[in-house]
């Protein structure tokens, strides 16, 4: 199916989008002084957000996709759409333009050896709404996915009733829904909402939810989120994150009404949890699995194949955008799994979000070539692995086929 011509039906990519600038800093000393003037060199610019990583690398992949974001009309937004010109002339279709609103920006300082630092404006992000994406659209979708609403304004407000529309008219028009997710800013608004009442709201409607193990523990217990950083002494706790967290996580995620849970593990994988409730997987619109029960009580984990990264922008997107290409060519879990974060692994390979990215076939051929994946990193009590092909999988206790 990786022939955009295969499926009556598109793939829409809507959320969050943003024009990354990224000037060039040399190595030497570097510190932000006021009155002073630093030197820096060329800037990069290229599309951000998960509109432009996950919907791209749809797009190289073979599938037959539309992305939906939101542009002002404004330089930045000319920029944008130029950038994704230059990727195919009709990605642009379906973005939104709205008159007389700012585009979303971040300016990335990255100097030689410190921590980089991001400056940050949502433009029309905080204004996208149910509204922006029409009834013909949906319609016309055999899968419609979203991504980063918390970086979105009204997505987020009132209980998150906005999402919860949007999502709703996905799915009574018979899509195939999908969920991510980004980490809030604590010192935002977003960093100050219920998340755990959103969650109840939004997850009824969504087939397919593909957060990060961290952003959900920060949404879903913030406490303790923040407790490990403490103990840690920074955000990167995942050697703190083991089968029996990701295990108690995915159970709430699907016990609020998702379908299938699938928690981004960075360097460490992609763990998915399945609902066993056969109504709830049938009604996963237009792209359900064709053998349901494949696909019930599912709890499975597949560490990352091995590569020389050259850097991890848009890593987590382009891994979902591997996992719904292969969900919407009914491939089995196990494979599901293996091509997501085999996608994953060709992104990190080139410093930017999608260049990485290579045809579908290419993507099978070097994981049936007997591409090597690290060794997993947690502690697997009750779990056993499985060779399902070239790759190994690692099945839960609740999960052993016989």
């Amino acid at each position: 199916m990786a022939d955009k011509q295969a499926s009556p039906y598109r793939v829409i990519v809507g959320g969050h989008i943003c024009l990354d600038i990224i000037p060039s800093i040399q190595d030497g000393p570097f510190q932000m002084v006021p009155g002073k003037l630093l030197n820096v060199g060329q800037a990069m610019l290229a599309t951000g957000g998960a509109v432009a990583n996950t919907g791209i690398a749809l797009h190289r992949l073979g599938m037959p996709v539309q992305l939906m974001g939101k542009v002002g009309t404004d330089i930045f937004g000319e920029a944008i759409l130029s950038l994704i010109r230059r990727e195919h002339e009709s990605l642009t279709e379906g973005m939104i333009v709205s008159e007389g609103e700012s585009s979303s920006y971040t300016i990335v300082m990255s100097p030689p050896k410190v921590d980089r630092m991001f400056l940050h404006c949502t433009g029309a992000n905080d204004t996208f709404g149910a509204e922006d994406v029409s009834k013909k659209a949906l319609d016309d979708a055999g899968l419609f996915h979203f991504g980063y609403p918390p970086l979105m304004r009204r997505m987020y407000e009132h209980g998150g009733q906005e999402l919860a529309a949007l999502m709703r008219r996905a799915k009574l028009a018979g899509a195939t829904t999908s969920l991510d997710m980004a980490k809030p800013d604590p010192n935002s608004p977003a960093g100050h909402v219920d998340w755990r009442e959103i969650l109840r709201n939004v997850l009824p409607y969504v087939d397919l939810f593909l957060p990060s193990v961290e952003e959900i523990l920060y949404m879903l217990h913030k406490k303790r989120y923040e407790e490990m950083v403490e103990h840690h002494g920074s955000e990167h706790i995942m050697d703190q994150i083991g089968p029996d967290l990701l295990q108690e996580l995915s159970s709430e995620l699907l016990g609020m009404g998702a379908a299938v849970v699938a928690l981004k593990l960075g360097e460490h994988g992609l763990y998915m949890r399945s609902t066993a409730e056969p109504t709830r997987m049938e009604n996963t619109g237009r792209y359900r699995p064709e053998h349901v029960k494949d696909w019930l009580g599912r709890d499975l984990l597949v560490p990352c194949f091995i590569v020389e990264t050259a850097g991890t922008t848009g890593a987590g997107d382009c891994t979902i955008a591997g996992f719904l290409s292969a969900f919407i060519q009914g491939l089995s879990p196990e494979e599901t799994l293996i091509r997501a974060v085999g996608t994953g692994a060709c992104n990190v390979e080139q410093p930017d979000a999608t260049s990485g990215i290579p045809t579908w076939v290419e993507v099978t051929s070097r994981i049936a070539s007997g591409w090597k994946q690290h060794a997993p990193k947690f502690a697997f009590s009750g779990y056993h692995s499985n060779m399902h092909g070239p790759a190994t999988v690692y099945h839960g206790i609740g999960d052993i086929k016989t």
